[in-house]
């Protein structure tokens, strides 16, 4: 091949299609991530061999202890990774034979690299779950805090992004604390599905070896080993229920990461956020941005992109192994990344802002948000059909429009021009705190409510 020929390969492939299919199936550039994952299942299965009869208690010894050597040096940054040993398990058994020499050969005795990766991929994404667990519960806790400190702040409830009926803070932190706390679920039951181990199903197959599946699953943590051969080498829906609880997870912080950007800016002043989580302008000296936030909202997207990748390649594939599998672990590393982010950057951002508590009231009191209020107490002390009452409160919610004022702000005269068994005792409803303190019903927003549902969610938490 001429000089000029190599050129249509561009100039970082000048060496032409070797170079380029070495570049296209390496993976080590991204799964040397499961290098510790790799080796544990390897000295798991180092030590079944040896139980079973198959190499030696020695060599078993050795390939343990060199195995050790090779996470000390690739946990200090000492191992040199080679794209030519294209993954990071080539990269592994070729530098334990250099450590250890001759008993490395053993070690992929009975097993096949399909099954190793299996493993390996399954016992990091679990490992993510985990995190996921970890990094949630300190954000409801925040959330918690939150309600906790502000039980009695009575701010608006939205539809539409407006004004509805009169709410608390802490009832509108606690709505959080429940989606977060049904990610968690989530997570948890991905994962209790996630742990059955694919190790010894070897190519696809099974193994004319007498392995004991039984104990490397229960080496690695697993809860049993997976009953078919063909689809514990080719399943990977274990990655795709940990994009899925990741992808709603990322939906619920970027709903929140929303109200944060709204509640923070000038026109709506609910909260103050600290320096910690937002930035200056280069050129308006007044300006407070919320960034943090931003960058949440925007980094959804690229949790929701990890999953639609992955089940685009997963989508068309026949039983067992292609190779198409190689592209399931950049995109799962890059969400996993970004959720840890995002779930630690809200965490901090919930745990460091401070409700303006009077903006938050002056605010609920706006857009006729005790409606609803009056409505209800013409139902119950006139006995009215509810349709009926909705029509009265209409005429009067006209009425105070039409004198640029409030219901609180009506005279009974007013009042009682709707309707003229209206008595001064539908004053006692129209205020923000009678309309937040009435609402008792479990799950409502009432002061009390939300202190109970604080004290279940402690019980829960531990």
């Amino acid at each position: 091949m001429t000089k000029s020929s190599n050129a249509m390969w561009g100039g970082r492939f000048a060496a032409g299609p070797d170079a380029i299919m070495e570049a296209i199936n390496a993976s080590i550039g991204f799964d040397q991530r499961l290098a510790s994952q790799d080796i544990a299942g390897s000295r798991a299965h180092a030590a079944m061999l040896a139980a079973c009869g198959i190499i030696s208690d020695t060599d078993a010894e050795a390939i343990g202890e060199g195995l050790l050597t090779v996470l000390s040096e690739i946990e200090a940054g000492d191992f040199p990774f080679s794209t030519a040993l294209e993954d990071i398990h080539m990269n592994v058994e070729a530098r334990l034979k250099e450590v250890i020499g001759a008993p490395a050969g053993r070690l992929h005795t009975g097993r096949s690299r399909n099954d190793q990766v299996a493993v390996d991929f399954r016992l990091w994404v679990r490992d993510q779950c985990d995190a996921a667990d970890g990094a949630l519960l300190k954000l409801i806790q925040a959330l918690i805090a939150q309600a906790e400190a502000g039980a009695d702040y009575v701010m608006p409830g939205f539809t539409h992004l407006q004004v509805a009926q009169p709410v608390t803070w802490g009832h509108h932190m606690l709505a959080y604390v429940e989606m977060f706390a049904r990610d968690r679920s989530r997570f948890a039951d991905a994962r209790a599905r996630m742990n059955t181990s694919p190790l010894g199903a070897a190519a696809l197959a099974g193994t004319s070896f007498p392995i004991d599946r039984q104990m490397t699953a229960e080496a690695l943590g697993f809860d049993r080993p997976m009953a078919n051969s063909l689809d514990a080498v080719s399943d990977r829906d274990f990655a795709l229920e940990f994009l899925s609880s990741a992808s709603i997870c990322a939906m619920h912080m970027s709903r929140l990461a929303e109200e944060l950007v709204i509640w923070s800016s000038a026109q709506f002043r609910f909260v103050k956020m600290s320096d910690q989580w937002s930035t200056g302008s280069s050129i308006m000296p007044q300006k407070r941005n919320p960034d943090a936030a931003e960058l949440i909202r925007a980094k959804i997207g690229r949790i929701f992109g990890a999953n639609v990748a992955l089940m685009t390649v997963m989508k068309g594939l026949p039983l067992t192994y292609s190779k198409d599998m190689q592209e399931d672990k950049e995109q799962v590393f890059d969400a996993a990344d970004n959720l840890m982010l995002a779930l630690a950057a809200m965490a901090g951002m919930v745990s460091d802002m401070v409700p303006q508590v009077d903006n938050l009231r002056a605010a609920a009191a706006t857009g006729f948000s005790t409606a609803t209020d009056l409505a209800d107490w013409l139902v119950r002390e006139l006995g009215l059909p509810f349709r009926d009452a909705h029509h009265v409160t209409g005429s009067l919610v006209a009425l105070a429009e039409s004198k640029d004022c409030d219901l609180p702000d009506l005279s009974l005269d007013e009042m009682k021009s709707a309707h003229d068994g209206i008595t001064s005792d539908v004053f006692t409803v129209l205020g923000v705190d009678n309309s937040v303190a009435s609402r008792t019903s479990f799950g409502g927003t009432a002061p009390d409510q939300v202190r109970a549902r604080i004290a279940d969610w402690k019980d829960v938490l531990g």
